[in-house]
This record gives C-alpha cells, sequence and structure tokens, in this order.
C-alpha cells in the first residue's frame, strides 16, 4: 500500500498543468471523491494496524501535495490571464491626472476665509425665491426696473415666485431667524435675464455681507472694507462713490485703488487707476423693520460684490462665459502643483 502512494506521489509530481483543462482533469483524477487518493483512503482500514501510521502519514502527504498543486497552477492560469489582458502587472502605474479647484469657487473661498477670521459666519438660502424676500422686503417699490420681466426670471405659472436676482435675500432670511447681532455672509448663484457678452450673463455668483447690531455706523462699514482690500488685493487704499440701492440708505460704490504701473492696469481701471469692486451701504431702516428688527434700536451695513468680476481681473480673463463653458483647456490652467 505505501508503495503504491509512492507512485502516486511521483506521479503528481511529474503532472505539468499547462491550462485549465488540464488542472480540471488532475482535479478529477487524484482529488474528486472518485479520485485516486480518495480511493486510498477508503482502503485504509484494509492496512494491518503496525503500519496505520505510516500510511496515513504519507496518504496525508500526498494529498496536501496534490492539493497545493491544483490551487496554485489556477493562481498562475489565473494572473496569466490578467496580465494577458491588461499587460504588465509589476509596470508602475499610470499617474492620475490632478483635477482644479474652479476659479469662481477659489475666489468664493478666498473671500469666505477672509471675513471669517473678523467673525463673519456663511449663510445660505434657496435659489428660488418668493417675492417678499427678494423684492418687497429689500425695499423694492412696485414699480422698480428689476421687477420687470427683461431683468427677472419669474416662474411661468406662479409670477410671486422667480429665480433669486441677489443673495441679499439670504440676508432677509438672517434677519428674520436670527437676533442682532448679526454678522454673516452669503455666497451664490443670482440670476438675471441680461444680454450674454463678454462681459454680462444670465448666472453668475455672489457674495453679499450684513452686519446688525447697536451704534453700527458707516465708519464700521469702511474700515471693514478696507480690511478686504488689504488682505485681498494687497491694496488699502479705497474710496466710495456716492450711489443707489433701495435696500441700504446711504449708498456708496466701493473702489480699490489698482495702480497704473503696466499696460493691463491702464486697460482694467480704464487709465484710473481705480477698480470698482463691489457696492455697499447702511441698511435702510425700511429693510430692518420689514425684518422685525427694530430700527430704533439697532442699524447695520451691508456690502456685495460679483465674484466672476474679481476672478476676471484676478486672473486676466477676457470674457465671462469662460466660467460656464467647461472647457478642459481652460480650466487645466488653474491646477495646482504639489
Amino acid at each position: 500500500m505505501l508503495e503504491r502512494v509512492e507512485n502516486l506521489k511521483s506521479q503528481v509530481e511529474a503532472t505539468s498543468l499547462t491550462n485549465k483543462e488540464e488542472a480540471e482533469i488532475f482535479r478529477l483524477q487524484y482529488l474528486s471523491k472518485k479520485g485516486a487518493i480518495q480511493e486510498l483512503f477508503k482502503a485504509f482500514r484494509e492496512v494491518p494496524a503496525d503500519q496505520k501510521k505510516a500510511f496515513g502519514a504519507a496518504l496525508n502527504t500526498l494529498k496536501d501535495l496534490a492539493e497545493v498543486k491544483h490551487k496554485e497552477a489556477l493562481e498562475e492560469l489565473e494572473s496569466a490571464a490578467v496580465v494577458g489582458e491588461n499587460g504588465d502587472l509589476t509596470r508602475p502605474g499610470q499617474p492620475q491626472e490632478l483635477g482644479a479647484i474652479h476659479p469662481i469657487n477659489a475666489i468664493k473661498d478666498e473671500i469666505v476665509d477672509i471675513f471669517k477670521r473678523i467673525g463673519f459666519n456663511v449663510s445660505e438660502g434657496p435659489e428660488v425665491e418668493d417675492d417678499w424676500h427678494n423684492f418687497t422686503a429689500l425695499n423694492f417699490p412696485e414699480e422698480h426696473p428689476a421687477r420687470d420681466m427683461q431683468d427677472t426670471f419669474f416662474v411661468q405659472r406662479n409670477p410671486d415666485w422667480a429665480l433669486r436676482t441677489h443673495t441679499s435675500s439670504v440676508q432677509v432670511r438672517a434677519m428674520e431667524n436670527n437676533q442682532p447681532p448679526i454678522r454673516t455672509i452669503s455666497p451664490g448663484r443670482v440670476f438675471r435675464n441680461e444680454a450674454i457678452s463678454s462681459r454680462s450673463h444670465c448666472i453668475f455668483h455672489q457674495i453679499e455681507g450684513l452686519y446688525i447690531d447697536k451704534d453700527v455706523s458707516f465708519a464700521d462699514l469702511k474700515q471693514v472694507l478696507m480690511y478686504f482690500a488689504k488682505e485681498f488685493f494687497g491694496k488699502a487704499k479705497i474710496r466710495m462713490r456716492p450711489s443707489y440701492f433701495p435696500f441700504t440708505e446711504p449708498s456708496a460704490e466701493v473702489d480699490v485703488y489698482w495702480g497704473l504701473e503696466n499696460e493691463i492696469d491702464y486697460k482694467i481701471t480704464k487709465g484710473t487707476g481705480w477698480l470698482e469692486v463691489m457696492g455697499c451701504g447702511m441698511v435702510d431702516p425700511n429693510v430692518l423693520r420689514a425684518s422685525g428688527i427694530d430700527p430704533e434700536i439697532y442699524t447695520g451695513y451691508a456690502f456685495g460684490m460679483g465674484i466672476e468680476r474679481i476672478a476676471m481681473n484676478r486672473y486676466q480673463i477676457p470674457d465671462i462665459r469662460l466660467f460656464t463653458e467647461n472647457d478642459k483647456r481652460f480650466l487645466e490652467q488653474f491646477k495646482t502643483g504639489l
């Protein structure tokens, strides 16, 4: 019996398994229930008692040898099939192409971070707004041109709702849902029905700020805007020109002194050296009152800027439409190195 085990062992060792068909034949011949090794286990009872120990050890060794040989053959065949299909798996992998932060998001995040450092939090609101939050609560008269169809995308079946035309509607919600002091900024998309050109678009991004508390003055507003200009533009010199917005009084346009050091400076400042960056003003008492805040106790300021305008100046982008065309050649220019 031991001689038979040794013969089978020699056969197993000499067998070459070069494909899955041969491996399956090997399994059936040696490892299946009707295979040669299983037949030897059935014959174990016929082995003399003094030979059972040696026979059992030899038989187990034979079984282990056959199982290992079959398993390793299958693994090698599977590996060879994968390599044949996909190439040499030991070669270095292909490097993953790095993405890029969209320039709009990069500018937005930078502005948010600047104002967070002086205590502003971030507020968000819906992009489809009702008339109250988008217009009425912000002191827009019924006859104001911004309500006209040429400026606003109204919901067709319900003209009391529209795509928000500014993120000031988020500030109204902040004032309705919080008691002063309120210090918040509101970044987001806005929608206006404007002619598409290199300097305008129907969908763009704004970021607006609001601060409501006791004894807030125009001087406080100016100091915050000077801080922002220094942190973002690296310029500390600003000027404020009288302007008009329905929701602030007094109102102003804010310019940063950009300088006239090269041809690009002349172009973006139209030869003046001053770059317009935002609008601002003291929150109109009617707006405070409409939002449930007593204007006899509290005052506040608000400001807002278009992110596209600032991004175009920062990166010298000639056409605002590039931001929304998803042109890979354009977006790849904003990758950051490792």
